[in-house]
């Protein structure tokens, strides 16, 4: 009897969250209000390139600050090969 109260409370719960929850136009405002409020951002991230047969796997980390200033590394996983993209006031250094 627990097993099916308890089931049907998830069922419940799960019904009245969808169906008052925020639709992907009101994320999506919400986020970009965010993000214009930043001064800057870190992030990382994994990215795996598929060319053919071949595999590609990269650590990526971007960090970037208001007037268009940032900082791109990707580095190979396999041997170790890192790439540095830098923009600021002076140009863009790769």
């Amino acid at each position: 009897m627990k097993k099916i109260f308890l089931s049907l409370m998830m069922i419940c719960c799960c019904f009245i969250t969808g169906c008052f929850g925020n639709t992907s136009n009101d994320v999506l405002k919400d986020i970009t209000k965010q993000y214009d409020g930043l001064k800057a951002y870190e992030l990382t991230g994994d990215l795996e390139i598929v060319n053919n047969d071949d595999v590609y796997n990269y650590d990526v980390k971007v960090i970037y600050q208001k007037k268009d200033k940032f900082y791109v590394s990707l580095k190979n996983r396999n041997n170790n090969h890192e790439q540095i993209i830098l923009k600021n006031e002076e140009g863009v250094y790769v």
